[in-house]
């Protein structure tokens, strides 16, 4: 047999560059092929005159070691920057105004974020029973169940935006948010399970995503996916996945193209980190219920617009991390960032940069409208939230139309028929954010995750 590679991976995200990564570590030869333009997906840092903004994610979640581990292998360690100190409040809009999320319990008691009615109703959480053990419920239904409507609200749904740009009525809590699934499962209560869990990943290393910090680069995410590619070498862009199919001697093959030209790739293994429609095209020949099962998973479009203000020109002090905007708020926007307070060198020194993100499954409609509305929006929104006055510095547009897959109710369902694809083709693993959680931190697990599976298919572990 003969081979171009050990391992063909399809997609350079985040996801499919940490699994080449860590394949190579196996001492694997892997190639890495893009339709994109360059590597990374949807995390792009940009620079302009003096202004360092983000067109996809903003973040890492530092959720355990794994993630400095794989820092530290590649010589960036030193380049990380941890949120400023400043940043550490989030803000939630009600009535119009700006309120910091309470972090501890006596600033639960004391904010005006929630009603006296709803901080009572919290003290009948430990008392309510589990789910069947066989029921699917949507976020919505479990949150209202658990801790009210009012929590639903004005906590979990502006959370759930900010997150999956998504709908709490439609993403299933055992697929979305599997943690809060099992915390009811195991202990019954969540209030209970937050306090016992606690012990729990303090022995594991592992942090809870409530509590985790956030953490960026000097020179923006971007950094990351750019040395992830530099040493993973063989990385081709501009060249899009067409068919996976299998040779008579077991080689998997990969027909793809290139500036018009089509070739075929072979390799003893192959990893899809591609998102899942382009996964269903390539699959549908050898595993048609696998594909129709990844077509059926729906996706939320965003628009990320960053503006730069003259900081004289905004009377809020900006002292947090951002704030996000309830659904029942009624606004154009799913949220801001306060991307200049979160870390140093964003913005020049007399200016400060917002990161405001539109759409979603909340406003799926504004998506269409031309960038001159968008921008119009977000200015009144900032204006109206955050006192900023007169026109932005700086304002910079990036579409998503298919931003973050929704882990909709019948998710895990989908999920494993699309699974079957693996079973019926040996050597295929699937990767992408459509399983195992949307956020940078766990794509990046899932990279390391898959190039285990991988590894011990090749014998390797």
């Amino acid at each position: 047999m003969t081979f171009d590679c050990d391992v063909l991976v399809v997609g350079a995200g985040i996801s499919g560059l940490t699994a080449a990564f860590q394949l190579g570590r196996h001492g694997l030869a892997v190639e890495v092929v893009d339709a994109g333009s360059r590597p990374g997906g949807v995390i792009g840092t940009e620079h302009s005159d003096g202004v360092l903004y983000e067109r996809g994610p903003n973040s890492i979640l530092d959720t355990g070691p794994f993630i400095n581990d794989i820092l530290g292998e590649l010589g960036i360690l030193s380049e990380r920057v941890e949120i400023s100190a400043i940043a550490a409040k989030r803000f939630l809009v009600r009535a119009g105004r700006l309120n910091a999320l309470p972090t501890t319990p006596l600033a639960f008691a004391k904010t005006s974020l929630f009603s006296a009615g709803a901080k009572l109703r919290l003290l009948k959480e430990p008392f309510i029973g589990r789910a069947p053990a066989d029921a699917e419920e949507s976020v919505a239904r479990f949150v209202v169940r658990r801790l009210g409507r009012e929590f639903l609200d004005y906590a979990v749904e502006p959370f759930v935006a900010g997150v999956y740009a998504g709908d709490p009525a439609e993403l299933s809590v055992s697929a979305a948010f599997p943690r809060l699934h099992e915390i009811e499962r195991r202990y019954g209560s969540l209030i209970r399970g937050q306090i016992l869990g606690a012990r729990e990943r303090a022995r594991s290393g592992a942090k809870a995503k409530n509590v985790a910090a956030s953490f960026s680069f000097r020179e923006g995410l971007q950094t990351l996916t750019d040395v992830l590619a530099r040493r993973v070498g063989r990385v081709a862009t501009a060249t899009r996945a067409m068919r996976v199919s299998r040779d008579s001697d077991g080689t998997l093959l990969l027909d793809a193209e290139h500036e018009g030209a089509v070739f075929q790739k072979r390799a003893r293994a192959l990893v899809l980190a591609v998102p899942a429609d382009c996964a269903a095209t390539l699959i549908r020949d050898f595993a048609p219920d696998a594909a129709s099962a990844l077509e059926e998973i729906p996706y939320a479009g965003v628009v990320s617009v960053a503006q730069s203000y003259r900081r004289s020109d905004v009377l809020h002090p900006l002292d947090g991390f951002g704030v996000l905007a309830p659904r029942v708020e009624k606004r154009h926007i799913l949220g801001t960032l306060f991307s200049s307070s979160m870390f140093e060198g964003r913005a020049r020194g007399n200016e400060v940069l917002f990161t405001t993100f539109i759409g979603g499954r909340r406003n799926p409609e504004l998506l269409s409208r031309p960038d001159e509305d968008l921008a119009a929006f977000v200015r009144e929104e900032l204006a109206a939230l955050l006192g900023a006055h007169g026109a932005p510095v700086f304002s910079a547009i990036t579409r998503w139309p298919r931003a973050i897959p929704q882990y909709t109710l019948g998710h895990l369902d989908r999920i494993r028929r699309a699974e079957q694809a693996q079973h019926a083709m040996p050597g295929l693993h699937l990767c992408a954010s459509y399983r195992g959680g949307v956020a940078v931190g766990d794509c990046i697990r899932s990279g390391c995750d898959t190039a285990e599976a991988v590894a011990r298919y090749l014998g390797r572990k």
